[in-house]
């Protein structure tokens, strides 16, 4: 089982995007995935079902109020798994503020899992981080072996990078030193745009080795998708927001089979 953080402490970069698109992707090609949902305003968990259906969630399980075994759902994506967000993830911080440990309770939720018996087996998780650096994202990145990391085509984004590979830093060294960085994906491309075209080139000169080929477009349909409760993958295969995210999947099990 591969634990993989989608981080990003900038919002709007495609982060929820990617976590569901290329988990439905990684799906389809009949591995088991578990998608789960840190961020507070739960549109990962929008996607995939009514937040009305559970009682347990990423909240309860970090606040030790259920285990990671009662909290997964089942989806309507055969082969894919939830984990639901609860918009009381927005005072974790505060709660968990003095408590020692507040770190490690998603590892500790993991090591706890691991000794379930009959539990399900998953080959990747997936990990939709909040757009900041609190008390969740941490714990993601404390459990996580890997990060992926969308990053729009915009300038400002680029500064918020050299941030983000700082914290992932400090995290691998005072916490987990099998985190590394599994790849940069450019999403909201537009060839028509010539900023679009300079962020890529800088990115590619800086993170040559590190950045995804796949291109995520920007595409309409991607932005549909979630008004009618699906990832864009069933909402229009063919479209080429999917077409980007099957690519992005090959990709990203390339890289995978190679480590």
């Amino acid at each position: 089982m591969r634990i993989i953080a989608i981080a990003n402490q900038k919002g709007g970069v495609g982060k929820t995007t990617t976590a569901v698109n290329l988990s439905t992707a990684l799906a389809a090609t009949r591995k088991r995935v578990l998608l789960m949902d840190l961020d507070a305003q739960g549109n990962t968990t929008s996607h995939m079902m009514q937040k009305s259906l559970f009682s347990f969630n990423s909240y309860t399980l970090l606040t030790l109020q259920s285990s990671l075994f009662e909290s997964i759902q089942t989806t309507f994506v055969p082969n894919l798994f939830l984990l639901p967000a609860s918009s009381d993830l927005a005072a974790l911080d505060l709660e968990l503020a003095h408590m020692p440990e507040r770190e490690k309770r998603l590892k500790q939720a993991f090591s706890n899992f691991s000794l379930e018996k009959n539990k399900p087996r998953y080959d990747y998780v997936l990990i939709d981080c909040p757009p900041s650096l609190g008390v969740a994202t941490l714990n993601a990145l404390v459990t996580a072996e890997a990060v992926l990391i969308p990053l729009q085509c915009e300038f400002f984004a680029l500064e918020g990078l050299a941030q983000l590979l700082r914290i992932v830093q400090r995290v691998k060294r005072n916490f987990n030193l099998q985190l590394n960085i599994l790849g940069i994906v450019l999403t909201m491309f537009d060839t028509r745009n010539t900023l679009c075209r300079q962020v890529v080139q800088d990115v590619e000169n800086h993170f040559h080795d590190t950045l995804f080929k796949t291109k995520i477009p920007r595409n309409v349909r991607i932005s549909e998708a979630p008004s009618h409760g699906q990832p864009v993958l069933l909402y229009d295969v063919r479209c080429s927001g999917s077409l980007a995210y099957i690519n992005l999947a090959k990709e990203f099990l390339e890289r995978e089979a190679q480590l």
